[in-house]
C-alpha cells in the first residue's frame, strides 16, 4: 500500500511540482457553488377554491383535492415545526455499542462508539447571537422558534430538548502525522438525529457544551471569538457550494472562559459561547482508526460502524449490480465488496471537497484525520483562513508554522495521506484487501486531478484545459502576491479581442495588479496576449463568458479581518455585524450593491501579529 501511496501521490502532484505552481494541486469540483434556481411565482394555494366558491360552496374535500393538485404542479407546502415537534430518531445510540458509564471523568473508553453525557456548561442569561434560516428550513423548524425566550437556554444545553439523547463520540486520529490514540468529542455533545418529512437525517451537535470523557485536560468550553468564526465559516462555505457541516445558531453563555490566546503564559477571560452544528453525520476517519488500532477484539466495531455509515449515508452501495460498478477495467470488482465501493466513494468525495477548497483559496489549517469527515464534508473550523495575497505556503495555524504541513499547497497531498490512513484501518479490520485500498487511493488522485482541471478551466472562462497558460498565470500571481479572490473576479472583465493595443491590455486588471514594475508588467502583458488569444478561439461572447465566470469566481469570501470586525463588535454586545456578514456570505457570487466594502482588500492593521488569531485556542 505504501508503494501505491507514493506512486499515486507523485502522479497526483506532478503538475504542481513545476516552479511555483506546486500549489496547483488538482483543485476542482463539479460546481464550486449551487446555481440558484429561479422558480416561477405561483398563485395563491386557495385561488382555485376561492373561484369555485363563487359558484357553489366549496366542501372540505374539494379544497383538499385542490391543494393536492397544486402541490403536484410544483407548489411545496412546507412544514413549520416547533422544537417539541421535531422528529428524533437517534439511530447512532440505538444501533451502536456505547460506554456503560455516563460520567464525564476523563478516561480511556474501550469497546464503545460513544458515551451518553449531558451538556454541563454554566450559563447566566444566555443570548442568541445569530441563526441560519436556511438550516432551520432543512430541519423544517419554524423561524419563529428563534424568538422563544427559552431558545438560548435550550441551545446552550442548560435546558433539555425533548427527544434528544445527548452523547459524545469516541474516535482517534493522527495529529500532524503522529498517531494520537483516543481523542473523541472533548467539548462537542451531539443531541441526536432529526428526520424531516423527506426522510433526510440531520445530526445536531452543541460545540462548547462542557466536559466529556474525551476532554482530557481541557474544560470542554468554547469562546465567542472562535464560535463566531465557526458559525460564519460553516455557512459561508455552504454559500460557496463547498460540502460542509452547517450551523443552526450561535449563543453566548453569559459566562467567561479563560484562554491563553497567544500561548504566551498570559491567559485572560473571554466571553463563552456555543455553536449548534448540523450535519448528516459527524463520523470521521478517526472513528474507524481508533477501533482498528485496538486489536481484533474491536474489529467488529469497525465493521459495525462501516455498516452503519453505509446503511444510513451510502444506501446505494447496499445492492450494487455489476453494471453499476465504478471499477471499470481495474481488476477490482467493487460489486463483490460493499466496503471497497464505500472506501472509493469516501476517497472521491474527499478529493472533490479539497479541490473545491483550492478553488476558493480556503486553507483548513488542521487536516488531522480526526478532522476529516467520512461524508466528504468540511468539518471542524479551528484555525482556518482564505488566501488574500496568493501564497501557496500560507497556513493559518500558528502551531503549524515551522513545517507548514497543512499549508494551502499541501492540502491535496495531505488528503491522500489521510485516505491512506483510513483505508489502512479498514484493511486491518478485514474489510478491504490491500488491492482495494490501493485502488481507493488511486481514485482519490484521479478524481482530484479531474476536478481541479475542470475548476481552473471554468475559472478562466475557457472551454478546454490549458496547462501551460494556467501554470504561467499562477507563477505570475505568486511573484506579485496578487489577491486571489479579487484577481479571478476581475478576470471576467477581459475582452477576447486580439486587436487590443498592448498598452491597454492590463487596464481591466489595474485594481488587482498593484505596484508592479516594468519587468513584471511585461510578464503580465505576455500572459495576457496568450490568454486573449485562447479566449478568442472559444466562440463565447464576452458578456456570456463574464456571467459564467462570475458564477464560479466569488466576489465575497470570509476574510480574516471581516471576522475580526464582527468579533470585536460582538464582544461589546453588538451582534449586528455577525448577522450582516452572514447575509453577505450566503450569496458570495452576487454583486450585492451597497456591500462592496466586504470585498475590499485587508487593511494594514489586519496584518499585525495577533489580529484574527487563528491558533487552536478556542
Amino acid at each position: 500500500m505504501l508503494s501505491s501511496l507514493s506512486h499515486t501521490s507523485s502522479s497526483t502532484t506532478a503538475f504542481f511540482l513545476s516552479s511555483t505552481a506546486k500549489f496547483l494541486r488538482p483543485r476542482f469540483s463539479f460546481c464550486p457553488f449551487q446555481f440558484p434556481i429561479h422558480q416561477k411565482r405561483h398563485r395563491s394555494l386557495f385561488s382555485h377554491s376561492t373561484a369555485a366558491s363563487m359558484d357553489s360552496a366549496a366542501t372540505v374535500d374539494s379544497v383538499a383535492d385542490d391543494l393536492k393538485k397544486q402541490n403536484l404542479q410544483g407548489v411545496e407546502i412546507k412544514l413549520k415545526l416547533n422544537l417539541e415537534e421535531l422528529n428524533w430518531d437517534n439511530s447512532f445510540v440505538r444501533e451502536l455499542p456505547g460506554d456503560p458509564r455516563s460520567d464525564s471523568i476523563p478516561r480511556e473508553v474501550l469497546h464503545a462508539c460513544y458515551t451518553k453525557v449531558l451538556p454541563s456548561v454554566p450559563v447566566n442569561n444566555p443570548q442568541l447571537v445569530a441563526w441560519s434560516e436556511s438550516v432551520a428550513e432543512l430541519l423544517e423548524l419554524d423561524p419563529r422558534e428563534f424568538e422563544r425566550p427559552d431558545f438560548p437556554l435550550i441551545f446552550s444545553g442548560a435546558s433539555p430538548l425533548m427527544g434528544a439523547i445527548p452523547y459524545a463520540q469516541n474516535y482517534g486520529g493522527h495529529q500532524f502525522g503522529m498517531w494520537a490514540g483516543q481523542l473523541g468529542d472533548g467539548r462537542a455533545i451531539t443531541l441526536g438525529e432529526i428526520l424531516n418529512s423527506k426522510s433526510q437525517r440531520w445530526e445536531l451537535q452543541l460545540k462548547g457544551a462542557g466536559k466529556t470523557p474525551y476532554s482530557r485536560f481541557a474544560d470542554g468550553l468554547a469562546v465567542l471569538r472562535s464560535s463566531i468564526r465557526e458559525f460564519l465559516c460553516s455557512e459561508a462555505m455552504h454559500g460557496l457550494g463547498i460540502p460542509t457541516t452547517r450551523a443552526l445558531c450561535l449563543v453566548t453563555t453569559g459566562k467567561d472562559v479563560m484562554r491563553d490566546m497567544f500561548y504566551d503564559g498570559n491567559p485572560k477571560d473571554e466571553p463563552g459561547a456555543i455553536v449548534c452544528r448540523v450535519a448528516q453525520s459527524f463520523l470521521r476517519f478517526g472513528s474507524y482508526q481508533l477501533h482498528a488500532s485496538r486489536g481484533k477484539k474491536d474489529f467488529e466495531l469497525v465493521r459495525a460502524l462501516a455498516d452503519y455509515a453505509i446503511r444510513y449515508h451510502f444506501p446505494h452501495l447496499e445492492n450494487m449490480t455489476r453494471s453499476e460498478s465504478i471499477s471499470a477495467n481495474t481488476g477490482v470488482d467493487l460489486t463483490s465488496n460493499k466496503y471497497a465501493a464505500w472506501a472509493v466513494e469516501v476517497a472521491e468525495r474527499t478529493a472533490s471537497m479539497i479541490a473545491r477548497w483550492q478553488d476558493v483559496g480556503f486553507t483548513h489549517g488542521v487536516m488531522n484525520t480526526d478532522n476529516m469527515s467520512m461524508l466528504g464534508l468540511t468539518i471542524d473550523y479551528g484555525p482556518f483562513g482564505f488566501l488574500d495575497s496568493f501564497d501557496p505556503s500560507y497556513t493559518p495555524n500558528t502551531t503549524d508554522l515551522p513545517g507548514r504541513r497543512y499549508c494551502f499547497a499541501n492540502q491535496p497531498d495531505v488528503g491522500l495521506w489521510n485516505i491512506a490512513q483510513v483505508t489502512s484501518a479498514l484493511s486491518t479490520a478485514g474489510l478491504l484487501s490491500d488491492k482495494e485500498a490501493d485502488y481507493a487511493m488511486e481514485r482519490y488522485g484521479n478524481k482530484f486531478m479531474d476536478d481541479y482541471q475542470d475548476i481552473m478551466t471554468r475559472k478562466l472562462g475557457l472551454t478546454k484545459y490549458n496547462k501551460k497558460l494556467i501554470g504561467e498565470l499562477l507563477k505570475n500571481m505568486v511573484s506579485d502576491k496578487v489577491d486571489y479572490t479579487n484577481f479571478f473576479r476581475s478576470l471576467s472583465n477581459i475582452k477576447a479581442d486580439p486587436a487590443i493595443p498592448e498598452d491597454r491590455l492590463l487596464i481591466p486588471l489595474k485594481d488587482v495588479l498593484l505596484d508592479i514594475g516594468m519587468e513584471r508588467r511585461e510578464a503580465w502583458t505576455s500572459w495576457m496576449k496568450s490568454y486573449i488569444q485562447e479566449l478568442s478561439t472559444t466562440g463565447v461572447l464576452d458578456e456570456e463568458r463574464k456571467v459564467s465566470m462570475n458564477f464560479v469566481n466569488p466576489k465575497y469570501i470570509l476574510r480574516n479581518y471581516l471576522c475580526q470586525n464582527a468579533i470585536d463588535a460582538a464582544e461589546q454586545g453588538d451582534f449586528g455585524e455577525v448577522r450582516q456578514l452572514l447575509k453577505v456570505m450566503q450569496c458570495p457570487f452576487d454583486e450585492q450593491p451597497g456591500m462592496e466594502k466586504y470585498a475590499r482588500l485587508p487593511p494594514a492593521w489586519a496584518h499585525r501579529p495577533g489580529v484574527c488569531m487563528l491558533s487552536c485556542s478556542s
